[in-house]
């Protein structure tokens, strides 16, 4: 496969992740499904924090843009485009080990939650509370928090997983790119 196509593939496989990141993280301001625990700030720190929505979100949604626009019509598929492509990737791999990082904390610290005062009940717990499904009866109110959470963060952490490993590719690819030039198949026009 020519570098040009390989460009072209990553930025429209980012797409979709990059809508992924940003509904998760939006998803999270409304645990149990009410708004009630935005409104009155009953939300986990890490939420606040948009990982999803400005780390997995913004900062690969702009790169992904400027990498998927390097293969089409081949507007700049040249060296030159190729080499601006790395830094582009390099801003996208930032946001995704944000998005990690966010959601690694977010899941080592657990949700807040109300059994009798709002707390972290599994804050320090490493990650044990994951496999404990009898403590997660502890947190009465959001109901299924626990799971919610768990699942959201998740998805955010195997997303941006996935936006690092495309990014560094696309950084690879790149450096090809600028180095030997850009690769279109001979059959195109």
């Amino acid at each position: 496969m020519c570098t040009g196509k390989c460009t072209g593939c990553i930025g429209v496989i980012l797409y979709p992740l990059v809508v992924i990141s940003i509904i998760c993280n939006i998803m999270l301001f409304f645990p149990g499904w009410d708004i009630k625990y935005v409104k009155d700030g009953h939300i986990t720190v890490e939420v606040k924090y948009l990982g999803g929505l400005l780390g997995g979100g913004l900062m690969v949604l702009i790169p992904a843009i400027y990498i998927h626009m390097t293969e089409v019509n081949r507007c700049c598929g040249n060296r030159c485009g190729m080499f601006l492509s790395i830094p582009f990737a390099a801003v996208a791999l930032l946001g995704a080990l944000y998005s990690f990082a966010v959601a690694t904390l977010a899941l080592h610290n657990g949700p807040l939650c109300k059994n009798e005062t709002w707390t972290t009940p599994f804050n320090d717990k490493n990650f044990k509370y994951l496999t404990n499904y009898k403590s997660w009866g502890d947190c009465t109110e959001p109901k299924n928090i626990v799971q919610f959470n768990t699942v959201l963060f998740v998805i955010l952490l195997v997303t941006s997983c996935l936006q690092g490993l495309l990014c560094a590719i696309q950084m690879i690819i790149g450096l090809i790119g600028c180095v030997c030039g850009v690769f279109f198949n001979k059959e195109e026009p």
